[in-house]
């Protein structure tokens, strides 16, 4: 190994420069057959999944199956400047953490009072 870290010293600038473009020539044009390889290996193992997901729209997923349909579910939380609700799911809104930030407790916003004998499982 030493000595062709010794023979690429003692080489001229252009020497190394025209090595390192046949070089780069010779990677881009392997890199290029293993890409085509990949996909190749790809598409025999995906066969055709993508195509349905693609047809069938947002209610099928990549693997091909049609989306679970999940109930609505109603609001809990209301601003009562806007009338802009929020069920308690997913991220807070805005409003709701401005409104915390300022002092206010979530219950505040709460919509009716829910018993806790509704809530209750069996």
């Amino acid at each position: 190994m030493s000595t062709k870290k010794l023979e690429l010293e003692a080489m001229s600038l252009d020497d190394l420069w025209s090595l390192h473009e046949e070089i780069s020539g010779i990677l881009s044009d392997r890199i290029k057959a293993e890409k085509q390889e990949l996909e190749k290996r790809l598409a025999v193992l995906g066969g055709g999944m993508a195509v349905l997901a693609e047809a069938g729209g947002p209610g099928v997923s990549p693997t091909g199956k049609q989306r679970r349909k999940y109930p609505r579910v109603l609001p809990k939380y209301r601003n009562p400047q806007t009338s802009e609700t929020w069920s308690g799911r997913g991220k807070r809104p805005r409003w709701l953490v401005a409104a915390m930030k300022s002092g206010r407790r979530i219950e505040e916003f709460r919509i009716g009072a829910a018993t806790p004998k509704l809530r209750q499982r069996a």
